[in-house]
């Protein structure tokens, strides 16, 4: 939980969230006749939230409803944004797609293939979770079309870095947990001190650092590491490197995305994309030096994502020494940030190729966390 002022921000809910709730009313309103005024959703994330129902009605065979985004105490710009599911009935299994206000993809490298709607991995399956909720509640065997649209998505998507990631005409929608922590930045760095505190009082002397949900999902998973010795320092990594010096930790362990981690190869300690971002710069100027060809480094400087970067390396044959580089350039910009006072490792990965690079050290330290659970 954050805190700002001795207050707790209060939590929201992301577009899919919204996204779900909107579908799993639409199609009570599609079986029954009838939409609930509250959908009581509980996210991936394991909270339970009151989505109020607006708008419900039928048009041209399909069920309509929208639900209005609540980002809590964050400062988020799709806050308020009305996300609305038409969804229909379908011989069997259930099809998702974007329609007006909601992105498309059109390069590759994102978790979805260009061509498709914005609309993540994550929310696709709870969406699918929460239909089937539905079907399930009015006896009914079919299945559904859903379609997901977003009022003023368009003007919205223009505030965020959907275009340069090759996102255009809308918003995406988003979310793993389903959750909007409030993002706060005095709040979070005051968390994420707090809870280094907390874990070095109760004896823990390695600082388990994760940037955020797919790092720690990756630690747990993959790693077989216990969450509960895991403090998420967002895109704070510099603070939370700092205090874990200041506390007293011998041990710093950093297990994260690459699309956050290999900021550092740039010295990048805040790794909000609106501060630092030069992925595609750092795999280029490391791709170069390893004697990367023009296509090759053209190709990086176009990627929209670590995976895209990769795939690039791969075609080149490249993959090993660059991420070779790129690695011994974090390793040395996490020495000088800690300075001798500490000793630092770390994980980096993606989802779809894994372990993309580690320091030599790392899985000791992964092997002392699972020993001293």
């Amino acid at each position: 939980m954050a805190y700002s002022g001795g207050q707790a921000l209060r939590r929201g809910w992301t577009t899919g969230s919204c996204a779900a709730a909107a579908a799993q009313a639409a199609a009570l309103l599609l079986l029954t006749g009838q939409a609930p005024a509250v959908i009581r959703l509980e996210t991936p994330g394991g909270v339970l939230f009151s989505l109020p129902v607006e708008g419900p009605h039928l048009e041209g065979g399909a069920a309509v409803c929208t639900v209005r985004k609540d980002a809590g105490d964050d400062p988020d710009v799709t806050n308020g944004v009305r996300i609305s599911a038409a969804v229909r009935r379908a011989a069997g299994g259930v099809t998702i797609d974007g329609g007006a206000g909601v992105g498309r993809v059109t390069k590759p490298g994102l978790s979805v293939p260009v061509g498709e709607a914005a609309i993540n991995p994550g929310p696709r399956a709870q969406i699918a979770a929460a239909v089937a909720r539905a079907a399930r509640e009015a006896g009914y065997a079919g299945g559904f079309s859903v379609i997901l649209s977003a009022e003023n998505g368009a003007a919205l998507a223009e505030q965020t870095y959907n275009r340069h990631l090759g996102v255009v005409g809308g918003i995406s929608i988003l979310g793993t947990s389903g959750i909007v922590e409030p993002m706060s930045e005095k709040a979070l760095v005051d968390t994420i001190r707090l809870e280094l505190d907390s874990l070095y009082a109760q004896g823990q002397r390695i600082a388990f650092l994760c940037p955020g949900n797919y790092g720690a999902d990756f630690a747990r998973d993959t790693l077989g590491l216990e969450l509960g010795r895991a403090v998420k320092c967002s895109n704070f990594i510099g603070e939370a490197l700092d205090h874990a010096v200041y506390r007293g930790y011998p041990d710093i362990l950093l297990v994260g995305h690459a699309g956050k981690l290999v900021k550092l190869a740039a010295g990048g300690m805040n790794t909000h994309s609106s501060v630092a971002d030069g992925r595609q710069e750092i795999f280029t100027a490391h791709a170069a030096l390893c004697g990367a060809g023009q296509d090759t480094l053209a190709a990086l400087m176009e990627a929209v994502s670590v995976d895209a970067c990769v795939a690039a390396l791969d075609k080149a044959g490249l993959r090993e020494p660059v991420l070779a580089r790129i690695g011994k350039a974090m390793e040395e910009r996490l020495a000088r940030r800690l300075k001798q006072r500490a000793h630092g490792a770390f994980i980096m990965f993606t989802g779809q190729y894994g372990v993309l690079a580690e320091s030599p050290d790392a899985r000791r330290l992964c092997g002392k966390l699972r020993e001293d659970v």
